[in-house]
């Protein structure tokens, strides 16, 4: 690009950052150093490729969606949070908010992952382990009891169930009195990952895609705000991928969701921003970075050059980054405090949007409050003492930087062209059914965990307290656990709710919701009615599965 060029470019920035409203707080440096919002090539040079770069703000994005950076504001602390039944996870989240964390992330425990209750057979031992337990309407009431769900954004990690708990989180609104069509927040939804990495499906992939559409739709009309389906790397690398497959792989599912959306009828300009993002970041700095920087980028042109995309909001990847939890040690767990400021630094230097720090001890256990305390206090040092907040991408041009952003970019590239040809009719969406199918997204995966764990036994790579420096003078670590009260009380509240509710109301929406099932109509409004009237999780999705079948992964060997 041409010096005149650049000049122009800045010039737009000016007037757009001119423009935005800034945080009011001190952009200096700790010794007092002012310095400027952002910066670029110096007046009068020539940059070749410079428009792959540009300005925060721009077209392709690489350097950011804002042009004031976090100037304008920072990113959310949303800390991922969830054990044991819905009154003590409701005690965890008036902690992370009263100790100034901007939202709330629901983990889930693996039951109601599944879309199983709390007393089915397959959930012993399971109740309230990996997050909160939530069996109806009811156990949702008591999670965000005195917490005001329409002026909190709330996230939720789930799956397979998606659709049934969204409808839960907006009854509990509901009974909060709020307007629903104000809500904001995000709910995960993602199946596509599922079959490529963490296994937690229901059903076959059409019905699922059935559901995820009928919930865009219903966004779309009713709940404008809220991101119904955030695409979800973390659990592709979590699993053993490379950066570019983490990174390709949650474009590529992204952009089947965008295929299903307009094979809806619906505007891509309207329901892609409702699309979010959400990435792991691991303990390789600068890969990272780039990774994210690349990420904005590939979307930003996909959007517009693929699928037509026009409105400015339609073309932003917003993501949400989770720092590594399989970078975590159980050895020396306090050394995961460093991994973890490391992870989350190159996260917000890649321009992140909101973001989780993991606790030391999630190798071992949930958190203890400790732990929990320790990983928001990481991401506070980071937004108040570090100054990363005062420049918006201070790395962009960093020649480092922008090559590895290029190369990932490539490399992505190169496997979305082997998706589309997988396919039967040139859409990406054919070619995940079929990656799915013949096992290849879980084949690259488990090569790339391989040739890393190679790495690791040859001494080509290194974990230090676990392949180096292994003596320690630290002692164990008390650690969270989960009593087995906690799934009798589970059960009997469950039992008594039962007991409570209008049954034949209860047969009746289960009935009504498996009629819409068997049409086109949109199931959601059903869905919503079995809600209220304390349909289960488990019975709503039993009578799914009866309906749709379960799926079952072939085998590869």
């Amino acid at each position: 690009m041409n010096a005149e060029d650049i000049a122009a470019g800045r010039a737009r920035w000016q007037a757009r950052f001119d423009a935005a409203r800034k945080r009011d707080a001190d952009f200096t440096t700790l010794s007092g150093m002012a310095v400027d919002p952002v910066y670029g090539p110096p007046p009068g040079a020539d940059v070749p490729g410079f428009e792959r770069i540009g300005w925060p703000g721009e077209y392709p994005y690489t350097r950011g969606l804002y042009p004031t950076g976090y100037r304008g504001r920072t990113w959310t602390i949303r800390q991922f949070a969830g054990f044991g039944n819905a009154r003590q996870t409701n005690e965890r989240y008036k902690m992370i908010l009263g100790a100034g964390g901007g939202g709330l992330s629901v983990a889930f425990d693996m039951p109601t992952l599944m879309g199983r209750d709390s007393d089915d057979p397959q959930s012993v031992g399971e109740v309230g382990h990996c997050g909160v337990a939530i069996d109806s309407a009811a156990d949702m009431d008591v999670l965000f009891d005195g917490i005001d769900l329409a002026g909190t954004t709330t996230s939720m990690t789930i799956s397979g169930p998606a659709v049934p708990v969204f409808c839960m989180y907006l009854v509990a609104a509901e009974r909060q009195g709020a307007d629903l069509s104000t809500l904001d927040g995000t709910l995960q939804t993602d199946i596509f990952k599922e079959y490529i990495a963490q296994k937690e499906w229901l059903f076959e992939p059409e019905p699922h895609l059935r559901l995820i559409g009928d919930l865009m739709e219903y966004c779309a009309h009713h709940i404008p705000r809220y991101k119904p389906l955030s695409v979800s790397g973390y659990h592709i690398r979590e699993a053993g991928s490379t950066a570019a497959q983490e990174l390709a792989y949650t474009l590529a599912d992204g952009f089947g969701y965008v295929e299903l959306g307009l094979s809806r009828g619906l505007d891509v300009n309207v329901f892609a921003p409702g699309l979010s993002f959400f990435f792991d970041a691991h303990v390789d700095f600068f890969e990272e970075i780039a990774k994210f920087r690349a990420a904005r980028r590939i979307w930003a042109r996909w959007l517009r050059d693929v699928y037509g995309a026009t409105d400015e909001r339609a073309l932003w990847l917003r993501f949400h980054t989770q720092t590594a939890g399989v970078s975590l040690t159980a050895q020396q767990p306090v050394n995961n405090v460093v991994r973890t400021a490391v992870e989350a630094l190159a996260a917000v230097l890649g321009g992140t949007n909101s973001l989780h720090t993991n606790a030391l001890d999630e190798t071992l256990a949930l958190p203890t409050d400790e732990s929990a305390e320790i990983a928001l206090r990481t991401q506070q040092v980071l937004m108040d003492e570090t100054g990363v907040t005062n420049v918006a991408d201070p790395l962009g041009g960093a020649w480092y930087v922008e090559v590895l952003t290029d190369r990932i970019e490539a490399e992505a590239e190169e496997i979305f062209a082997k998706i589309k040809a997988m396919g039967s009719d040139g859409t990406i969406t054919s070619g995940i059914l079929r990656g799915i199918e013949d096992g290849w997204f879980t084949g690259q995966i488990a090569e790339a965990a391989f040739v890393y764990q190679q790495a690791l036994e040859k001494g080509d790579k290194h974990v230090v307290g676990v392949t180096e420096h292994t003596g320690t003078v630290s002692e164990p670590l008390e650690i969270l656990r989960i009593s087995h009260e906690v799934e009798l009380e589970q059960r009997k509240l469950l039992a008594d709710r039962r007991g409570e509710r209008d049954k034949a109301a209860v047969d009746a929406a289960l009935s009504r919701m498996v009629e819409v099932a068997r049409t086109g109509d949109n199931i959601v409004p059903a869905m919503l009615d079995a809600v209220r009237v304390e349909a289960t999780l488990g019975e709503i999705c039993d009578v799914l599965r009866a309906e749709w079948g379960v799926y079952r992964e072939p085998a590869r060997f």
